[in-house]
């Protein structure tokens, strides 16, 4: 057999690549792997794997898909596997954010049908109908909250500046749940999921908590009729006013920097397996290093993944790959304290010692961590989730 057991997904994780790159393959794992496999062998590792990954087929985003700036941050400040960042970093996304990721371990980000927006403008307010299609998120993950990011950009007028009408210094930013739609002309019937009074002078991006709207689409089946955003504004305001608060396209002063800044919905859920995603100090490997009488005995490995090596970096956002490691050597009779082995184990070589028809123990992970990977799936929606079991962290003989 390939490995010991196939089960986990670093085992289908590590076959796949094996077979796929030499270049991922140490010298003594390379003539274990010599001999080339099927490709109805690879496909099969590679629909199991992405089947892990929640996805029914291997995503293929066009040229134009849109990787939200504030997603990147998430990946940076919360994943598993990302590099260290100063607490400077984390506060920037708000204690908001820290609290939705302690409680998930798998990120959504959404943009709405442009298609199916309403804008409308008066000379008091502007509101905007949006409609996300979150028909992609899986019945087993449960939504703990979400939040509606909309951006803003700071108005540098005569009147802003004047110090005589400070009242034209603010706007109040209005999020409602559409519970019926609106019929004959008729306004639709929305509830108040949340509010903000905003400075002009700033430029930056606004969240709002629209969580119970959310959960109950996705947890209680209720329509998802969308939101409307309400943008107040000033008695005396002028067209630079009405426009600063980035709803719609038609409100937007640069074609090229919209797709960036045009609204976004985030969801965090958590499908019941394994760990959140939240800050914590990275694991620190095992680094116990064998006597030299044990060269061959039952250790770690080094082993790089590298997503670019097999295609899968035209997806895979971020890591551009991570260190998975893996185990192998003996697990001589009579096995050694240093081999983490179970008594099972200890048994089992003993047996094998005067039975050679027993096999010995297995060189197996121990201890496994996860990975968190940014990804598009197959409808270019960009995610952030923790894997679990991905990166060996110990190794013994079982």
């Amino acid at each position: 057999s390939l490995l010991c057991h196939i089960g986990t997904a670093l085992d289908i994780l590590l076959v796949t690549f094996q077979v796929c790159s030499a270049g991922l393959v140490p010298e003594q794992g390379r003539r274990k792997y010599a001999a080339p496999l099927s490709q109805d062998t690879l496909s099969t590792f590679e629909a199991r794997l992405l089947s892990l990954f929640g996805l029914k087929q291997r995503p293929s985003p066009s040229r134009s898909a849109v990787v939200p700036r504030y997603m990147l941050d998430l990946f940076a400040a919360y994943s598993a596997n990302a590099e260290p960042k100063h607490g400077a970093g984390k506060r920037s996304l708000g204690r908001e954010s820290e609290k939705s990721a302690s409680r998930a371990n798998t990120i959504r980000s959404f943009h709405h049908d442009e298609s199916t927006e309403e804008l409308s403008s008066h000379s008091a307010k502007t509101t905007q109908r949006f409609l996300f299609n979150l028909s992609s998120i899986p019945r087993e993950e449960f939504v703990t909250s979400a939040e509606l990011r909309i951006y803003r950009e700071q108005v540098t007028t005569a009147a802003n500046s004047s110090s005589n009408n400070s009242s034209l210094g603010y706007h109040r930013i209005n999020i409602h749940e559409i519970m019926k739609p609106g019929l004959s002309f008729k306004e639709p019937i929305t509830r108040l999921l949340d509010t903000r009074l905003v400075q002009h002078s700033l430029s930056k991006w606004e969240s709002f908590d629209v969580s119970p709207a959310v959960l109950r689409w996705t947890a209680e089946g209720h329509a998802n009729r969308g939101f409307v955003v309400e943008v107040v504004h000033p008695s005396s305001a002028d067209r630079d006013y009405k426009k600063h608060v980035r709803v719609s396209r038609s409100l937007h002063d640069s074609e090229d920097s919209w797709p960036q800044m045009r609204p976004l919905l985030v969801t965090y859920s958590h499908d019941g397996k394994g760990h959140v995603l939240h800050t914590r100090q990275k694991r620190q490997a095992r680094t116990s290093k064998p006597k030299k009488k044990h060269k061959a005995n039952c250790r770690r490995h080094s082993l790089y993944v590298d997503f670019s090596d097999v295609g899968w970096n035209d997806w895979i956002v971020a890591p551009p790959g991570y260190h998975a490691f893996y185990c192998q050597g003996e697990c001589p009779f009579p096995l050694a304290d240093h081999l983490n082995s179970t008594n099972h184990a200890i048994v089992q070589t003993l047996v094998n010692s005067v039975n050679s028809n027993i096999p010995k123990a297995c060189c197996v992970p121990t201890d496994l961590s996860p990975v968190s990977l940014l990804y598009l799936d197959e409808y270019e929606r960009v995610i952030l989730k923790n894997y679990q079991d991905m990166v060996v962290e110990g190794c013994g003989c079982r």
